[in-house]
């Protein structure tokens, strides 16, 4: 199976994935780090995939996406960005209205929070 493939395939079948460096538990960068938090914080059910562990996904996700950096979310098989992205689509509350759009479960409250927390 190519990486393309297999990227196709993850993204497709999970409602919410994360291309990062090491995993939701254990990110291995500071960028992978705030996304996943975010994500975990709402209670966002997401895939991980660690492209440290695969260098043929690494640089595939690049390709797939035509996007330059590690993390990357995908919200119903639809890229939609890295850590700076997702980091204003939380504080402007656009995250929440992707993720209601596409019927996936968050934490309102904890979007909130978050929202105050930068405020």
């Amino acid at each position: 199976m190519t990486a393309e493939t297999q990227i196709k395939d993850t993204v497709t079948a999970n409602d919410v994935v994360l291309f990062m460096k090491g995993t939701k538990s254990m990110p291995q960068c500071g960028f992978s780090s705030r996304v996943a938090g975010v994500l975990n914080f709402m209670g966002v059910e997401f895939a991980d995939v660690n492209v440290l562990a695969d260098e043929d996904i690494r640089q595939g996700i690049k390709d797939y996406s035509d996007w330059p950096t590690i993390p990357q979310l995908y919200v119903k098989g639809e890229f939609v960005g890295g850590c700076d992205i997702i980091t204003e689509m939380t504080l402007s509350g656009e995250l929440d209205t992707l993720f209601a759009e596409n019927g996936v479960t968050y934490d309102k409250e904890a979007a909130d929070k978050i929202r105050e927390a930068n405020a």
